[in-house]
């Protein structure tokens, strides 16, 4: 399958079930100035800073992701569609393959886009529970913004293990 691409990306914090990490894949050798960039910006080339452990989990996610004993990657939707269902409001979150989003500005209609609703909603979730979250929408896309959209991402082990036992 890679044959047919120039490069890929991936993200250890999401399929590799890592707290970090990640890696960038191309067809094309590294050349002497771009491996000093990253050198200098993320760490050597072979582990990018990262330390043993973090090497070590990631490698583990990658065997999990991609074994068809372990793998919940056709599973991972679960969550957030369980979650999804039990939320009662009228302000519904979209449900996602790894993320919950909710509508900022349907949610708080008294906040205008230009005082970022989704950035209001974030910092109160943090507040009040902390929770962690993200702004998508006017602050990160200035006026191309279609959207102000908080994203509730959900850590794949942890909310397979949460929803397994609700009914």
């Amino acid at each position: 399958m890679f044959s047919y691409g120039d490069g890929c990306t991936m993200s250890a914090k999401k399929d590799g079930m890592a707290n970090i990490g990640g890696f960038l894949c191309t067809n094309d050798a590294p050349s002497p100035a771009g491996k000093n960039l990253l050198i200098l910006t993320e760490g050597y080339t072979t582990y990018g800073g990262l330390a043993g452990r973090d090497l070590e989990a990631i490698a583990v996610g990658v065997q999990e992701a991609s074994s068809p004993t372990t793998s919940n990657t056709a599973s991972h939707p679960l969550p957030t569609s369980a979650t999804h269902r039990r939320r009662r409001s009228s302000h519904r979150p979209a449900p996602g393959g790894h993320a919950i989003y909710i509508d900022a500005r349907a949610f708080l209609p008294h906040i205008p886009p230009d005082q970022f609703p989704a950035v209001a909603l974030a910092n109160e979730l943090y507040l009040e529970g902390g929770i962690r979250s993200v702004e998508i929408g006017t602050l990160m896309f200035r006026e191309a913004a279609k959207m102000d959209l908080v994203r509730l991402a959900i850590p794949r082990r942890v909310s397979l293990r949460a929803t397994s036992t609700t009914p």
